[in-house]
């Protein structure tokens, strides 16, 4: 079974993120990108159902400036098979990533994409539902554990009420979340081999998709800063506080 794993280059999470001077986003110049969390537990998810004998081929695939190359290296060193880069320099938003996704999958045929359920730029978690929709597959998302047997595929998704488990007929699309696995750290001989792997170049038109975005940035602030707490000398004192001053009670 071939399996496609999405990967998205962002800020690194040690990184602080600082919001542009002309507020019209986030600072990337000079500043440490890496691979999404959430993919990178993907990625280490395709490569486990490798491992057992489910899959057979992983291909990453990532969308964006001619780095992201760098980010389909890195799963590769963890065990994909090769990569897909579709290269463009426009500010690609959930819809036209799914679209993207949809025709890459329509050309390799998997039987499975695995992806994070979110980025970490963002945090819009629409991609893996959009792309199930455009593709008419089943869809898990959030999903914390994940069993596959034959043409049935078993999710356990974390829901505000606890554990759902729900079982989908393949193909399919997955989301994952923190607590599906412990992401391995790519040894330096997999870095090596990594480097011979093939990555191939795409371009959106090749795709059939435009990738325009639909929606527009009005403007990018940071969140306000908190006021500093007091101190209070005893339960009376706080009450007396939150009467008189913050008036919640």
């Amino acid at each position: 079974m071939k399996v496609l794993v999405p990967v998205k280059r962002v800020v690194d999470y040690n990184v602080k993120v600082r919001v542009k001077s002309d507020n019209t986003g986030i600072e990337t110049s000079g500043v440490k990108m890496s691979m999404n969390p959430f993919d990178e537990i993907a990625v280490e998810e395709a490569v486990r159902l490798k491992e057992k004998g489910v899959v057979t081929e992983i291909v990453a695939i990532s969308m964006g400036v001619a780095q992201c190359a760098e980010t389909i290296r890195t799963a590769l060193a963890m065990g994909a098979d090769r990569g897909i880069l579709v290269e463009t320099d426009v500010d690609l938003q959930p819809l036209a990533v799914a679209k993207l996704l949809k025709a890459i999958a329509d050309q390799e045929q998997p039987r499975l994409i695995i992806l994070g359920k979110q980025a970490i730029d963002d945090d819009m978690s629409a991609t893996g539902p959009m792309l199930a929709a455009l593709l008419g597959w089943s869809q898990g998302t959030f999903a914390s554990k994940l069993t596959v047997e034959g043409d049935t595929i078993t999710v356990t998704r974390e829901v505000d009420g606890g554990l759902e488990t729900v079982a989908l007929n393949l193909p399919s699309v997955i989301t994952t979340d923190l607590r599906l696995n412990e992401p391995r750290y790519a040894s330096l001989p997999n870095i090596m081999k990594a480097r011979k792997k093939t990555i191939d170049h795409k371009k959106p038109a090749d795709l059939g998709v435009d990738p325009t975005p639909r929606l527009t940035v009005v403007r990018v602030d940071e969140p306000a800063k908190r006021k500093a707490g007091q101190k209070v000398g005893s339960v009376a004192e706080l009450v007396n506080k939150l009467r008189t001053e913050a008036k919640v009670i």
